[in-house]
């Protein structure tokens, strides 16, 4: 079970991984060890997610995911497949975590009146010094 907060657990049997060679050292066991893992996930039709987490986790991470709504993670930071599977798992639990608590709504806000002063003064002396810089013509 990848457990993200109380409220979302997504349990094993929702992913599917995939091995392959890892790219990178490894020694004499580099062209025989499949340590790359990768991490695929139906978030479309996965039924752990709250439909609002489904929701800003489609529009936060919709350049991992693909056509079908599948979501791919690779791994292959270590050199065995355990811990590999692991980090896929840890990303996707931080991904998750990312989107699980909704943003508050933005209020509107106005400048306030010493605020509109300061910029115009502010304006008024920038222009002052711009026009002193002129040459004058007289002619």
């Amino acid at each position: 079970m990848l457990v993200v907060n109380p409220r979302i657990q997504v349990p094993l049997r929702e992913f599917r991984f995939t091995f392959a060679r890892s790219p990178g050292p490894g020694g004499q066991n580099v062209n025989k060890v499949n340590s790359k893992a990768t991490l695929h996930w139906d978030v479309t039709r996965t039924t752990s997610l709250p439909e609002a987490v489904r929701e800003r986790f489609l529009t936060a991470h919709r350049s991992r995911i693909n056509q079908e709504g599948e979501v791919f993670l690779s791994s292959s930071r270590f050199r065995d497949q355990g811990r590999n599977v692991a980090d896929c798992l840890e990303k996707l639990r931080g991904m998750l975590a990312e989107v699980a608590v909704a943003d508050r709504p933005r209020r509107k806000t106005k400048p306030t009146a010493g605020a509109k002063r300061r910029r115009l003064e502010d304006k008024r002396r920038r222009s002052d010094r711009k026009r002193m810089r002129r040459t004058l013509n007289d002619e």
